[in-house]
């Protein structure tokens, strides 16, 4: 079905109901708690003093890194936003650089074999 859609048209599908996977919709959070405990835990053994002591650092830490990975996350979805925008505009002012592909066959891609003993 997709494959013989023109390019516009295949950009105005849109996501049709998908769902990002959880680690896409989740990773500033996950990486975040990972970082954060981690900057505690090498200031702890810098400065040799148990691993977990002052916990206070680890929270720190982690809302940090969570608070900058979002925002590096939201400045991410509108650059792509952006971008996705502007292809979309120039696709649709300039339609004859993107012609709709031809359909062809699985055979007629492949080479023929011919096993060599």
């Amino acid at each position: 079905m997709s494959s013989q859609m023109s390019a516009i048209d295949l950009l105005r599908l849109g996501d049709q109901g998908r769902e990002k996977p959880f680690l896409n919709k989740f990773w500033p959070e996950l990486l975040g708690v990972a970082f954060g405990i981690g900057t505690g835990v090498a200031i702890n053994f810098g400065t040799r003093r148990p691993v977990f002591s002052g916990i206070q650092k680890h929270v720190v830490g982690v809302a940090g890194w969570v608070a900058a990975l979002t925002f590096i996350q939201k400045k991410r979805d509108e650059y792509l936003a952006e971008k996705d925008a502007v292809l979309r505009h120039y696709i649709e002012l300039h339609p004859e650089d993107f012609p709709v592909p031809e359909r062809k066959k699985i055979g007629d891609i492949l080479e023929p074999w011919i096993p060599i003993r």
